[in-house]
């Protein structure tokens, strides 16, 4: 079995996870969660530079990443469980009294794979921003990442940090804008067009990248590599936009703004199940 091919399994696992946390509270974000799969599974098990099982805060010595659209935290716990940071049965505990799997994540329970408390749209930018730099003044050759929503780039602080991260040379950082077209009250251009994000992000002096297919996971790989490899180090920080299909994976929940923030009750989860193999064991 090739690489890509257990990496494409654990995509297919961490699906899994994704809808089976959601159902068993009837509480949490599918949507983005399932679009941004390939995204999680190619920047922790195939680019990042980190050590699972020694996590600390500070990230000295590994690159390290940050979650700003909070809300998809089912796929960012899953991929963190099942690259090593927790075990995977904690999964059963997402968004339960006193678990440290918060339907948005947290610092104060100490989990594992998190530094930042997220969720609050658009501050993920200004703290990565921030991270970055201080990797650039500790003479750390480490890269810092980002993941955003697209309709996250309606909040203001966004084009603060993304300034600001122009402005001192932040050329270590590398952020990724999950553009799906979708935020939870529909369509991102019916809601608020943002026009053209790539001549935006030039215009404030980024290295605007294009990834037209986010959910295939060797162009994800191929991409987020690229980027690592020949944009870094430039003058400029790095911006992906990564084109993704909410709900990929569940047909029925493919492309629609409905499953945002919306689980699946019991008919939808068999549903859901029947389409995604079972590769590496269900928690």
């Amino acid at each position: 079995m090739t690489e890509i091919t257990k990496l494409e399994k654990r995509c297919s696992q961490v699906r899994r996870d994704i809808v089976r946390m959601v159902h068993a509270v009837n509480s949490g974000h599918p949507g983005g969660s399932l679009g941004c799969t390939e995204y999680f599974v190619a920047l922790y098990n195939a680019v990042m530079n980190h050590d699972p099982k020694k996590f600390v805060m500070d990230g000295k010595g590994e690159d390290v990443f940050f979650l700003s659209n909070g809300h998809i935290s089912p796929v960012f716990y899953s991929v963190l469980a099942r690259s090593g940071y927790f075990p995977v049965e904690e999964l059963k505990t997402f968004r339960k009294l006193n678990s440290r799997l918060q339907g948005h994540p947290t610092t104060h329970e100490g989990l594992p794979g998190v530094r930042i408390a997220s969720g609050s749209l658009g501050q993920g930018m200004s703290v990565a921003i921030g991270a970055a730099f201080a990797k650039k003044l500790n003479k750390e050759n480490n890269i810092v990442y980002s993941l955003h929503g697209d309709g996250e780039l309606q909040e203001g602080q966004i084009w603060e940090a993304a300034m600001a991260a122009s402005a001192h040379k932040v050329d270590n950082y590398i952020a990724t804008v999950d553009v799906n077209g979708q935020q939870i009250d529909g369509p991102t251009d019916k809601v608020l067009p943002m026009g053209d994000l790539a001549a935006k992000f030039s215009a404030f002096g980024w290295d605007v990248l294009h990834l037209e297919q986010g959910n295939n996971l060797s162009a994800v790989i191929d991409m987020l590599k690229k980027a690592k490899a020949e944009h870094t180090g430039k003058g400029k920080p790095v911006v992906i936009l990564m084109k993704t299909e909410m709900g990929y994976g569940v047909d029925f929940m493919m492309g629609s703004h409905k499953w945002h923030g919306v689980a699946p009750n019991d008919e939808q989860l068999a549903q859901a199940l029947g389409q995604l193999e079972e590769t590496e064991g269900d928690y």
